[in-house]
């Protein structure tokens, strides 16, 4: 009886959780409907001039900035992070991996304007001692890498206490390293957990605000270089969402679209991937 009333109470969450995807989806869709039919796809998607005065609305240089901050900010916090929660399952102490794990709970709860403030005080003038004025897109990539290291660790270490204690055994048998025991036992295991996590992480990247509005300087262009300032898409939702009307926020809600339908493809491509 408690199995069926569990299972029933966990089937309605995921319902509920889907629904609201799909009505979130819809929403976006009708809001940005004018923009999509009556605007040309160059006039929005490949174009990087945003001038909403005069009918210019080029998402292009934005959305390249969005991409560009979070893939390097994921190249630098999942490997990191897969590295750290493998050292904490398989090599470190436990005085050290208790707290360390517990450490990692608290800054992944971290509110993101926590790490903007930090990012704008500490991190921005350090780097313009090297790169002015400091608030530019390697800022932005280091303070994002750090708010999604956290994240990345405690998937990893999760995912590897999922693996069978058999499975363990038989590596101690065949006299496995450690770093034997983790590639050939532990990780065809866990991949698919730690994909799945990779593509969170992604989501948090792609979808960050405050932090990035903070330190990447708010300019709009391409991004062409680590050291010159840019403007993600998130951050000129919140720059203009307050005072925008008609086809200036339409526009706003379609590159809101964009954003949602690139972490669902990226879902995608992970389950089909693992899947094959």
């Amino acid at each position: 009886m408690r199995d069926q009333v569990l299972r029933l109470i966990t089937g309605l969450a995921a319902l509920v959780a889907g629904l609201l995807l799909l009505l979130i989806l819809a929403e976006l869709v009708r809001a940005s409907w004018p923009a999509l039919t009556g605007l040309p796809v160059k006039a929005w998607l490949f174009s990087g001039h945003w001038a909403p005065g005069d009918g210019q609305f080029g998402l292009g240089a934005m959305l390249a900035s969005s991409l560009a901050v979070s893939v390097l900010a994921l190249a630098i916090a999942a490997p990191a992070g897969i590295l750290i929660g493998a050292w904490l399952h398989l090599s470190a102490p436990a005085w050290i991996a208790v707290p360390l794990r517990a450490l990692q709970g608290v800054m992944a709860g971290i509110p993101s304007v926590v790490y903007g403030f930090w990012g704008l005080i500490t991190l921005v003038p350090l780097v313009n001692q090297w790169a002015p004025p400091g608030a530019v897109l390697i800022t932005a990539v280091l303070v994002l890498a750090l708010m999604i290291l956290p994240l990345s660790v405690l998937v990893t270490d999760a995912a590897l206490h999922q693996v069978p204690a058999r499975s363990l055994q038989a590596a101690r048998a065949l006299a496995l390293s450690r770093w034997g025991t983790f590639r050939q036992v532990m990780w065809p295991t866990v991949r698919g957990s730690i994909a799945s996590g990779v593509v969170l992480q992604f989501g948090r990247a792609l979808g960050e605000t405050l932090a990035v509005l903070m330190v990447a300087g708010n300019v709009i262009r391409w991004p062409g270089s680590l050291t010159e300032p840019v403007r993600t898409i998130t951050a000129n939702i919140a720059l203009e969402m307050g005072y925008a009307s008609g086809l200036h926020s339409q526009v706003l809600f379609l590159s809101g679209l964009i954003l949602l339908l690139l972490v669902m493809a990226c879902m995608l491509l992970v389950r089909g991937g693992l899947r094959g």
